[in-house]
């Protein structure tokens, strides 16, 4: 897959399905320093997804401080030809006008991607 380069940053996009909606989500950072994969709040309230009193609350510590999100268990999230089903992804309030989140190792590794830094793309190993 083509990844962008923009603001500095790779960017990709993903498809994330929650109860029976699904939803692009445009402008992820690929994110080799993130653990774990981190999306925006604000762009999935419109399929329903949202905080709620079952949710896991968990602590990140960063460069920028210290950051709290809600971990929720998503009905898949597609990347590419790349699906996984039934995957915890951490949500928080990412404060950036137009990117959506940060793909973290997480989900990098368990598809196995190669980054190709000089021709932008990222692929699966076959």
């Amino acid at each position: 897959m083509k990844i962008k380069h923009k603001y500095g940053l790779l960017l990709v996009d993903i498809t994330l399905t929650f109860n029976g909606k699904s939803k692009v989500i445009e402008n992820m950072v690929v994110d080799t320093g993130a653990a774990r994969t981190l999306i925006s709040q604000d762009i999935v309230e419109d399929i329903g997804l949202q905080v709620e009193l079952q949710d896991r609350i968990v602590t990140y510590f960063g460069v920028g401080g210290k950051e709290h999100a809600f971990r929720k268990q998503v009905g898949q999230i597609q990347i590419s030809d790349f699906m996984v089903q039934k995957v915890e992804v951490d949500f928080n309030d990412f404060g950036y006008d137009d990117i959506n989140g940060l793909l973290g190792l997480d989900l990098l590794m368990k598809a196995g991607f190669n980054i190709d830094l000089l021709n932008l793309e990222m692929n699966m190993n076959s």
